[in-house]
């Protein structure tokens, strides 16, 4: 059995062996930041679900159609479970539309922290907390310790295709809630979410291969996913089919799955926070 290599650019504590969810879905973006552990796994999830990183481009452009919408109408970003950055981060399209905007990536992966870290080094405007979502607590007090969010005044909280990595056991409607709850009134949250509503066979699959990475994966209904979205009020169009959020009016690229929103397998809302919701 090969003993892998760690690259100079990994953590000494990083553990290399256990497959990442946040590093299969770099590899699955083509990044470069991922182990042999996570290849080899990602690759046994798109034999489970072959439109896999199809599915990922997708859920990257609905963040910047999302975040080009929110930008002008809040200048902070709080990005939980933001993995690894990547060219078109929400710091870059937000501050093209919004020169004052700030971001803070958060994220339980070493790696992903390590290398958003170095990335963001010389970024204004931009920083990275190391911890977990499911502790909104500690997410928030670091935020507000650092200093690089301002809780008093709106924020865009951001879970693109982080939620199905939140077991059920795990209360994902209440972790929701309590950032929600933290939150300013006129505040946003914008979410997609994998559904088994159209593949059931492959969400198994694929639900069966994700048990063996460092996060299982759960994906959800439309009914169990709006649910998620208590509290909001959904800007429009509503909870929709991911590619159907506001698509380019010009269409931009060719879809490479023919606008078969059955393949792509995934939803997407952006939600607003009225005046006295976080008191309800």
């Amino acid at each position: 059995m090969s003993v892998q290599r760690r690259p100079g650019w990994a953590p000494d504590e990083v553990d290399i062996d256990t497959p990442s969810t946040a590093r299969m879905y770099d590899y699955y973006l083509g990044g470069s930041h991922n182990f042999a552990a996570d290849r080899q796994l990602a690759e046994q999830a798109l034999r489970a679900w072959p439109d896999a990183q199809h599915l990922v481009r997708a859920n990257r452009a609905f963040l910047r159609r999302a975040v080009s919408f929110l930008a002008h109408r809040v200048d902070q970003f709080l990005d939980l479970g933001a993995g690894i950055p990547t060219v078109g981060a929400v710091h870059e399209v937000a501050r093209e539309k919004n020169p004052r905007a700030r971001t803070v990536y958060v994220d339980c992966d070493q790696v992903a922290v390590a290398h958003s870290r170095r990335i963001l080094a010389a970024v204004p405007g931009a920083g990275v907390v190391h911890a977990d979502l499911r502790d909104s607590a500690a997410v928030l007090a670091a935020v507000e310790t650092a200093g690089l969010l301002d809780l008093r005044r709106p924020v865009a909280v951001l879970m693109f295709a982080v939620l199905p990595f939140v077991p059920d056991e795990d209360d994902p409607a209440g972790i929701v809630a309590a950032y929600r709850d933290a939150t300013a009134p006129g505040s946003y949250l914008a979410l997609s979410h994998g559904t088994d509503d159209y593949r059931p066979q492959n969400a198994r699959a694929v639900g069966e291969v994700y048990t063996r990475a460092s996060h299982t994966m759960t994906l959800r209904s439309r009914t169990q996913i709006a649910a998620l979205l208590d509290g909001y009020e959904l800007v429009e169009p509503g909870l929709v089919d991911l590619t159907c959020w506001r698509p380019e009016p010009d269409g931009g690229l060719p879809d490479p799955l023919g606008g078969d929103v059955q393949r792509y397998s995934m939803y997407a809302a952006v939600g607003w926070l009225p005046q006295g919701a976080a008191d309800a």
